[in-house]
């Protein structure tokens, strides 16, 4: 538990912080954005580690010096969409719409007069705090999204205030489960950010080469309810401004639930984001740790062959 006065200095920090972001212009938010991200991978030696342990597994064949600029690509990347998220509070529905253009956006439409509800399924990939935003905007439907909440409840209202202001919803994880499958099952767009480690329990998918810890929720909502799975992840463009990538996860074969159709879809929608992040490496939130539970997913199946 952190003390009430250590709260008190978080969230007014964050306040000021706020209150200087919005005070920049886009590009302005942009390269502060980056040089605070350059900053934090000399800093937090940490998370620079495990970003260059996972991109050293990620891409062998790449240099560590070509190692060490795709980490440091992906911190500033982080950098600026925090930044960027910090400019959007008070912004005009104009200059947000203006920041965001669909790619394929009939993708998502031909869904939008179906009873099964719609699953945007993304990652921390680009600005992915742009997402409720400008396909609110965009596409004129508001959206429920699950959500992790912050440790100091003003921060947390501040965000969740953000990410609400036109009609969306959020839905906090850990009662996440049953709020999603009644929303669903309404006809709800739900949006779901389902690329961190899961459980030791989760299921185990091949990412990028090693099995990890995968959220199972995206592939079960969808074989329950029968939502389709859309992925959605925003690609930074040269002048700052973002393309929301669309693509439709394939269900071929596998519309029915069982838990050898979760394991499928949910290895097919992982394939898709492997995909998308060879495109783009430098979006992607390396520094997490995605595999930390795959030495002991190797050492149960070592302990399987054996007995």
């Amino acid at each position: 538990m952190k003390s009430p006065l250590i709260e008190f200095i978080e969230y007014h920090s964050f306040t000021l912080l706020s209150r200087l972001a919005q005070s920049f212009s886009y590009e302005t938010a942009g390269q502060v954005g980056s040089f605070l991200g350059s900053a934090m991978y000399r800093l937090i030696r940490t998370r620079r580690r495990v970003a260059l342990d996972n991109l050293a597994h990620a891409f062998p064949d790449l240099s560590g010096i070509e190692r060490r600029q795709a980490a440091l690509a992906a911190f500033r990347n982080y950098g600026t969409s925090l930044v960027e998220m910090l400019w959007a509070g008070g912004k005009s529905d104009g200059e947000l719409m203006s920041k965001i253009r669909p790619i394929n956006p009939a993708v998502l439409e031909e869904h939008f007069t179906g009873t099964n509800g719609l699953i945007l399924l993304s990652a921390h990939y680009g600005n992915w705090e742009f997402l409720p935003h400008g396909l609110r905007l965009r596409l004129g439907r508001p959206m429920t999204m699950i959500a992790q909440r912050q440790r100091n409840k003003r921060i947390d209202a501040m965000i969740d205030a953000g990410r609400t202001r036109w009609g969306n919803r959020t839905v906090s994880m850990g009662v996440s489960s049953r709020e999603t499958f009644r929303a669903l099952k309404e006809g709800a767009m739900m949006l779901i950010l389902g690329d961190q480690s899961g459980p030791k329990e989760a299921v185990f998918i091949d990412f990028f080469g090693r099995p990890a810890a995968t959220h199972r929720g995206a592939a079960a909502f969808s074989l329950k309810t029968g939502a389709p799975i859309v992925m959605v992840l925003l690609v930074r463009k040269s002048d700052g401004t973002y393309e929301a990538v669309i693509e439709e996860v394939d269900r071929t074969g596998i519309e029915e639930y069982s838990e050898e159709n979760v394991v499928e879809l949910t290895r097919r929608h992982t394939r898709v984001l492997e995909k998308h992040i060879r495109l783009h490496p430098d979006h992607w939130l390396w520094m997490h740790k995605r595999w930390k539970h795959t030495e002991y997913y190797q050492s149960t199946k070592l302990v399987e062959e054996d007995a």
